[in-house]
């Protein structure tokens, strides 16, 4: 305004004639105030025409692409912000300007109502013409432009939606002048790669027809010149550039191929020392080896060319770039002194002036772009997240809205790129702000009117975070989990509501099995399995889904297991009893096809498809270094059911039955249909009934999975499992022993007959260790005196000393997973669920879903409805106690555009343990200090006292920014 000119130009000219005196003549005077009152009359015109060019621009755009409730939103906040700041700041003698411009924007706002009460008309009667058409008409800018552009003769002209990808952020950003100059920059680049003929002109027309047609009641005069004054700015920023890229390319390309191995030394240590001098603090930053920053310098060179070749490409990349460092703190004042010292080291290398300024102007947009991003996504958030303290991350959300906070925690947005402030954090070791993050994002908060809790908005933004904390940061995970959890303050007959909020751990955004479960399966941590919120949801899985599946697909493996056991164990005994019956030899026969046509085969099938499908995806793992083979083999399960094959497989080869068939009425006992007697099955009998024993040997042990129905006996399972290896170490002493032993006595003269030799001797050693040895020929060791005493050693090693240490050992072993043993053996219970959800067909898992209720919202209290999206059970009152309610309750007001009310931060003992340390080691500098000087005792004394009241009164604010700059640093 003109009193606010003539108050800066006054205090410009008294500044001058103080500092200057005489020499500050009135013509000097005259000439100043002439250029001052230039200058605030061009502030003032600029004001007061592109002020309203750029709000109708605005307005237009949000009601041509369906934004005019986004559009009055923002009106309404700023109109209050105005209210606020400009209502008390304004002197009341602006002067005839102002009160005019109040009624200018009165007036504006007026029209602004009427506008957009007659665009929302506008649009809903387009709405129902268009319910009733079956011609689709175009509703937002893009469309309609592309609808007019082809009624025009331009549909060919593929150049103009190269324009239109841009197009929004031009508008978007129509008065920030660096942002559209930069806009420009990237689409020239753009432009430069199409191959024909490009007329700006054409695109203007377009244009203004498409807006004519999407903003058809507000359309008059000031549009057009709006409209057009913001396409002449454009076509003029692009006609400047127009033909430059290819040229500049092809130079900058030379000069990056004509480097040498000695240039490019010479540039990567040069950028450096030039930066360095220019801007000394920046070595603060660089911390790196000389070999990564060798490396950074050469990807800024290729990022140059690159810029060039893929401008959309690289924008992407350095706007993610960007955001990265937003976590790494760097101050943005460092680019513009990197970037003048690489170019002036570039500057020493050509005599080329094409490549220098390709460089230079390809260099100047990187950093252009970079110091952007990095300003729009440095939140006080990420600022609190580079100090790793929780104090900090609390302070900096404290003033978010309550109705953002989550998102404040969870995305910065620049541009299409996004970075999330929790995964920086976990990224970057800053574990404490992330607990922080987690715990304030999974913290109940109410007002009057409604409840805040980041559940749902963490696993729509992060739906993998069970996997990214089990990976890299598995300390989070209880804190996430106890989140999950709500319990009542309230018991009612000895029991306590709980609200287990479950839905995103079960499943998927898509209405799917969350894959929640397989990963924490994976993590393999038997505390986590065994956390309540987990034992909840995967106990609910297991009950109500996958254990009548898992049953049903291990009635069949049952099946053929009775079938194995009838043709191998019941009928052969039956036949040598009987006698030979017809009935019972076809009995056996068809036990046998089942087994080998339905168990067989079906094992060979799944075989080979386990066996196919980790070929394909590349699951291989070596065993012992260099053994390769297939993942689904490291399965127990799998890996027995392969030997089972094989079993079955050399059981077909040695059936006796089909040697007979050539021969069943031969004449030899036994002849007749389905006969295994006849001479050619005789020397294949005994092959056949040992691999027989094996495989029922194998069948009864892949029977061990149906042990997950019990957790207690599935632990029990598990525990003897995990001792086996204790009980191998000493069956290989004892086999020492008996080697060592039996060698000793065979060379020894003696004359018993149980110890001639060394295979006797191990063999008496091994039935002496087993409780086998006949007791009668002891009675020939005893003649042997020197046997004897040798014998004698060897019980005494072997069944007193290795065997209480077996004990021992099995004690240890077992009070070591004692602990952990129902954890591993709910993760196989896990696992198992994992697997056979997978086979659940889709509407058995909509209707589990649809009884689960997660929809639904839980009471917390009697009365007190509350949030969806969990499962309510009660729990004895005295198994969790709970003194304090979980939810945080709020008064005042209930706006979601308001920030939380300061908590008590009274009961921080932290704070008051760091503020009485710092005021004991005040204290005590200045008393070591004191017995320098007797004189004036009293009156240090007073001193101290005042400076430690003082340091204690302002303890903790000093000591707060010290801290904060220590951990920036």
């Amino acid at each position: 305004t003109v009193p606010r000119v003539v108050i800066f130009r006054d205090a410009i000219i008294d500044l001058f004639d103080m500092e200057m005196g005489a020499r500050f003549t009135s013509k000097a005077k005259m000439g100043f105030l002439c250029v001052l009152n230039y200058v605030g009359g061009a502030y003032i015109f600029i004001r007061r025409e592109y002020a309203v060019r750029i709000k109708i621009i605005n307005s237009s755009w949000k009601t041509a692409n369906n934004k005019v409730a986004d559009f009055m939103d923002a009106e309404a906040e700023e109109a209050a912000e105005g209210e606020g700041e400009e209502g008390s700041k304004n002197p009341a003698g602006e002067g005839e300007e102002g009160k005019e411009g109040e009624g200018k924007d009165a007036d504006a706002a007026a029209k602004d109502a009427a506008a957009k009460e007659q665009a929302n008309a506008s649009q809903e009667q387009t709405n129902k013409q268009n319910n009733n058409s079956a011609m689709k008409v175009p509703t937002t800018f893009n469309e309609m432009f592309m609808f007019n552009g082809a009624v025009m003769g331009f549909g060919g002209s593929a150049w103009m939606n190269l324009i239109l990808e841009q197009f929004d952020n031009m508008v978007m950003n129509v008065a920030n002048s660096y942002r559209l100059q930069e806009e420009c920059d990237v689409l020239s680049l753009v432009l430069a790669k199409y191959k024909g003929t490009i007329n700006l002109g054409e695109f203007k027309a377009v244009m203004l027809a498409s807006l004519r047609s999407l903003v058809p009641k507000d359309w008059e005069s000031n549009h057009e010149v709006a409209w057009g004054w913001l396409w002449e700015n454009v076509e003029r920023m692009l006609k400047n550039l127009m033909g430059k890229p290819s040229v500049q390319e092809k130079a900058l390309e030379r000069l990056i191929m004509s480097l040498t191995e000695d240039a490019v030394n010479y540039l990567r240590r040069e950028v450096y020392k030039r930066f360095f001098a220019l801007a000394p603090a920046g070595q603060d930053y660089f911390k790196q080896s000389t070999t990564r920053l060798y490396w950074i310098a050469d990807k800024i060179v290729d990022m140059t060319i690159e810029m060039y070749r893929e401008p959309k490409k690289m924008v992407e990349d350095i706007s993610a770039l960007g955001l990265r460092h937003v976590g790494y703190a760097i101050p943005t004042e460092f680019f513009a002194p990197f970037v003048s010292g690489a170019v002036e080291v570039v500057r020493t290398m050509t005599t080329d002036e094409s490549a220098e300024d390709a460089f230079r102007w390809s260099l100047t947009l990187i950093s252009k772009i970079l110091v952007r991003t990095i300003l729009e996504g440095s939140t006080i958030v990420m600022k609190a997240i580079n100090t790793n303290q929780e104090k900090a991350l609390k302070t900096a959300i404290s003033v978010s809205p309550r109705g953002k906070r989550a998102l404040e925690l969870l995305n910065i947005a620049v541009g299409t790129q996004s970075i999330s402030p929790l995964y920086w954090a976990i990224e970057s070791g800053s574990l404490n702000t992330a607990r922080a993050m987690i715990a304030d994002l999974l913290t109940i908060r109410a007002d009057r009117d409604n409840y805040y809790y980041g559940c749902d908005d963490l696993f729509s933004r992060h739906p993998e975070v069970i996997q990214r904390l089990s990976a890299d940061a598995a300390a989070l995970l209880p804190i996430l989990l106890d989140g999950l959890i709500w319990r009542s303050r309230v018991a009612v007959n000895g029991q306590r509501r709980v609200n287990y909020y479950v839905k995103h751990l079960i499943q998927d955004s898509e209405g799917k099995f969350n894959q929640a479960l397989e990963w924490l399966v994976e993590g393999k941590d038997p505390k986590i399995i065994c956390h309540p919120v987990v034992v909840l949801f995967s106990d609910m899985l297991w009950s109500r889904l996958a254990s009548r599946f898992f049953l049903l697909g291990r009635c069949y493996f049952l099946f053929t297991l009775c079938v194995f056991i009838t043709s191998q164990s019941i009928l052969p005994w039956h036949l040598a009893e009987e006698g030979d019956h017809e009935g019972v030899r076809i009995a056996m026969f068809c036990c046998r096809v089942i087994i080998y046509l339905g168990s067989m085969g079906q094992i060979f099938y799944t075989q080979m498809k386990h066996l196919y499908t980790d070929c394909k995806e590349g699951n291989i793992t070596k065993l012992m270094r260099f053994l390769p083979c297939p993942t689904y083999l490291t399965n127990m399960q799998d890996f027995g059911s392969l030997l089972l094959l094989l079993l079955l497989v050399l059981m077909c080869t040695q059936e006796p039955i089909f040697w007979c068939v050539g021969n069943m009425d031969g004449n030899f006992p036994g002849n007749g249909i389905f006969t295994q007697n006849c001479p050619e099955a005789t020397s294949h009998k005994d092959a056949y009934s040992t691999i027989s024993m094996i495989a029922m040997l194998f069948y009864w042990g892949l029977l061990i999975d149906l042990a997950i129905f019990s957790m207690r006996i599935s632990a029990f399972s598990l525990v003897c499992g995990r001792v086996l290896s204790e009980l191998g170490l000493f069956l290989g002493a004892l086999l020492f022993l008996i080697a060592t032993f039996a060698s000793s006595i065979s060379s020894l003269n003696h004359k018993s007959k149980d110890f001639a030799g060394i295979p006797k001797s191990a063999l008496s050693l091994w039935k002496i260790s087993l409780g086998m040895f006949p007791t009668e020929h002891f009675a020939t060791i005893r003649q042997e005196a020197r046997v004897l005493i040798v014998v004698s050693l060897f019980i005494t090693i072997s069944l007193i000393f290795l065997l209480n240490l077996l004990v021992a050992q099995l004690n240890g072993a077992y009070q070591a997973v004692y602990d952990d043993m129902v954890g591993y053996a709910r993760l196989t219970r896990g696992n198992i669920i994992v697997t056979t959800i997978q086979a659940v067909s889709p509407k058995r898992w909509d209707r589990f879903l649809g009884a689960l209720k997660l929809d639904e919202r839980l009471e917390f209290n009697e009365g007190d409805i509350g949030l969806a999206g969990g499962i309510q059970v009660t729990e004895p009152s005295n198994a969790n106690p709970t003194t304090v309610d979980m939810i945080r309750r709020f008064g005042g007001s209930t706006s979601p555009a308001m920030p939380w009310p300061e908590e008590d931060a009274g009961n921080d003992e932290d704070d008051k343990f760091e503020r009485l340390e710092k005021v004991m080691l005040r204290a005590t500098k200045k008393m070591g200090g004191g017995d320098k000087k007797k004189k004036g005792g009293s009156s240090s004394m007073g001193q101290t006292s005042s400076g430690s009241g003082g340091g204690s009164a302002g303890g903790s604010e000093g000591g707060g920014s010290v801290d904060h700059e220590e951990g920036s640093q």
